[in-house]
């Protein structure tokens, strides 16, 4: 049973649902392998608790959130 990883900071549900259908999608692609034998789990972090350049991703999302 193949099982899929994914960890990032704070994701909506419907984020968290286009993750799941589309990497066993492209998974089973890729493999051949069945799509109900894949295993996905999606782990969040806070995003205080992840940097990207030595900025955390709170506030890279809230710099974002500004230029919008």
């Amino acid at each position: 049973m193949p099982i899929i990883e994914f960890t990032a900071g704070k994701l909506s549900r419907e984020v968290k649902d286009k993750l799941i259908t589309q990497l066993t999608d492209i998974s089973v692609e890729i493999t051949g392998i069945p799509r109900h034998l894949f295993f996905i789990t999606i782990n969040e972090k806070p995003d205080e608790d992840i940097a990207v350049g030595g900025v955390s991703v709170q506030k890279l999302k809230e710099e974002l959130n500004k230029q919008k």
